[in-house]
């Protein structure tokens, strides 16, 4: 391989670049993205840099002097891949032919149509999002938050510490159900009522309104104006000055149509991050990596994955397949919310039980176990880090 090209250049992105260099390539690494900005770290985004307490240079996530010898290719994002020709076109009508590829585009937040053009309506997933989120979010007033979700939940924390008066709406019974199962998840989204946050639950948003008129379905052009209050399916309306919506994340794979690379929610991939055409491989939140675990496939959108899962993939381009991958280590990850540490690991989903090990759930402070025919499957802490470190390891060693 002469020229291998990384599209994507967030953490998967940079932590394949790395793991490149560290398997002996030495040849043209070209790395694209469409943001304007070097690699930075996300998580920070929805807690501390959006508190005040972290700034854009404590994001960065190259080391200083770090130097991978890359031709950095930002603020351009990729149109399409030529399979034919081994090259992929960008927006600004460039190509670049590369031996081979790592896809690496992410995935995008979620939005609510017909509200584009209300001002304090936010998404986050950018830095340019945390941005303009942090700059309302210091004017004051009233925060809605549309899910439940752990990004929801930690940008609902923060406000209220920040002195907003906040609201959490979520369609779903139980926030947090589908990673934690539903008991677990009616206890961690407990820390809501706890800290004077309402959490709403069970009712869908139908709208929005602002500066006067409805803007749910209004086209762009007419919708005017600053947000000032949400409508649900119930009939009930909130008043807002500002709204995040977190309603999940789609694959940013539409540049992929047409190429021959497999598509189903995001990039269809094996274990080793390979995917339908030979020398391309997917990582991070756009690949739908196949799971030897579980036999079926599934998208991890989670920053431990982003950073320890391109090294694989990266194994499998060099070696064109010559070596089996391993089985990779069960997903973690972990959100900090009104000063809780709440940490996960393993799969929630086929549990027939969860048990609280130690602690309590009253409290906050607990470890909770999950198992599937009596094997441990996954585990949840809340500020219990040694003994959640513990079943990690043992999770990890159980299903190596």
């Amino acid at each position: 391989m002469r020229t291998v090209a990384v599209v994507g250049a967030s953490l998967a992105g940079l932590s394949a670049a790395r793991s490149l260099r560290k398997r002996g390539y030495d040849g043209r690494l070209v790395v694209i993205g469409d943001e304007p900005h070097r690699p930075y770290d996300r998580p920070p985004l929805s807690k501390e840099f959006l508190a005040g307490a972290l700034g854009e240079a404590d994001l960065a996530l190259e080391g200083e002097g770090e130097d991978l010898g890359a031709e950095w290719v930002l603020a351009n994002r990729a149109t399409g891949l030529d399979r034919n020709e081994r090259a992929i076109r960008l927006a600004d009508g460039r190509e670049i032919r590369a031996d081979g590829i790592v896809i690496a585009t992410g995935a995008v937040p979620r939005t609510l149509p017909g509200t584009e053009a209300l001002a304090g309506v936010h998404v986050l997933r950018t830095l340019d999002d945390a941005r303009a989120l942090r700059d309302d979010l210091a004017r004051g007033g009233r925060l809605v938050v549309i899910g439940g979700g752990f990004i929801g939940a930690e940008v609902a924390s923060t406000a209220s510490a920040l002195g907003l008066d906040v609201t959490v709406v979520e369609a779903a019974p139980t926030p947090l159900a589908g990673p934690l199962g539903e008991s677990m998840g009616a206890v961690v989204s407990a820390l809501h009522a706890d800290h004077g946050v309402r959490l709403l639950c069970g009712v869908g948003v139908k709208g929005m309104s602002g500066g006067g008129r409805n803007a749910w379905g209004v086209p762009p052009d007419r919708a005017r104006g600053r947000v000032d209050s949400v409508w649900l399916d119930d009939g009930r309306s909130i008043p807002a000055d500002i709204v995040v919506v977190g309603v999940g994340a789609r694959p940013c794979v539409e540049w992929l149509e047409g190429s021959g690379v497999a598509l189903d929610n995001g990039v269809k991939c094996g274990a080793d991050g390979r995917t339908s055409l030979a020398g391309v491989v997917a990582v991070g939140d756009c690949a739908n990596w196949y799971d030897p675990r579980t036999g079926s496939r599934r998208r991890v959108e989670h920053w431990t994955g982003a950073l320890e899962r391109p090294d694989a993939a990266v194994a499998a381009l060099l070696a064109h397949g010559a070596s089996p991958p391993g089985v990779p280590r069960p997903p973690y990850f972990w959100s900090d919310q009104y000063g809780v540490k709440i940490q996960f690991v393993g799969h929630s989903v086929g549990a027939d039980s969860v048990t609280v090990e130690e602690g309590s759930t009253d409290e906050r402070s607990f470890l909770a176990v999950y198992r599937r025919a009596g094997k441990p499957v996954a585990a949840l802490g809340l500020n219990q880090p040694r003994l959640f470190t513990r079943w990690r390891k043992r999770l990890t060693a159980t299903e190596s």
